[in-house]
């Protein structure tokens, strides 16, 4: 019974955060202040292409997971649902949210947006369900190439969708800049609070 109480935490914990996830993207859309790396490039390649931001969330995750093939790394539950979930939210989401109307508007959406991304962020990975594909991305590329540290993998793939995204049309500015400074401390302080903790099966061991 235990771990099935575990097991049910882990699941909504996951899909939870992987809601709250979507929701914080919308604010930080709506807020019109700039965006976190990967979703300038989302924005940028729904202004080209016509498709809404949630299906280009979702539809961008299929390559990257091709990408994990020659990276050796296997997507568990949480990988599959992050691909799924959060782009569906975010557009629900993005239909419901009005834009951000003056400053004070625009910079509460922001602020929302990145705090409420920091737990969302700490849940989904707290849940230990499987990293999303472009987290499993940047930890597969440092498992295969041990070399590499991770602020090295991390901000090269994190500027490179950056400056694509930026390219083509989406938003940087203020609320990007806000959101590197912000959610290494934010997931710092939310992980260890939402981690779920691992269950073991106490076993008596047999007497010689």
């Amino acid at each position: 019974m235990a771990m099935l109480r575990n097991g049910d935490r882990r699941l909504i914990q996951l899909f939870t955060g992987l809601a709250l996830y979507g929701v914080s993207m919308a604010f930080m859309v709506q807020s019109d202040l700039g965006l976190n790396p990967w979703d300038v490039l989302h924005q940028g390649l729904s202004e080209v292409t016509g498709i809404s931001f949630g299906w280009v969330v979702i539809l961008l995750g299929i390559p990257i997971l091709l990408l994990w093939i020659p990276l050796r790394q296997r997507p568990g539950f949480g990988t599959i649902a992050n691909l799924v979930v959060i782009g569906f939210v975010v557009d629900g989401a993005l239909a419901v949210l009005p834009p951000g109307e003056g400053i004070p508007a625009r910079a509460g959406y922001l602020i929302g947006g990145i705090l409420i991304n920091g737990l969302a962020t700490g849940l989904y990975i707290g849940a230990r369900m499987g990293p999303g594909p472009r987290d499993g991305l940047m930890t597969g590329i440092v498992q295969r190439f041990p070399r590499l540290s991770i602020r090295l993998v991390r901000t090269t793939i994190e500027l490179s969708v950056l400056g694509i995204g930026f390219l083509l049309g989406g938003t940087v500015g203020v609320g990007t800049v806000v959101y590197a400074l912000a959610i290494g401390p934010l997931v710092h302080f939310f992980l260890p609070l939402c981690t779920v903790p691992e269950t073991r099966n106490l076993q008596m061991s047999p007497v010689d």
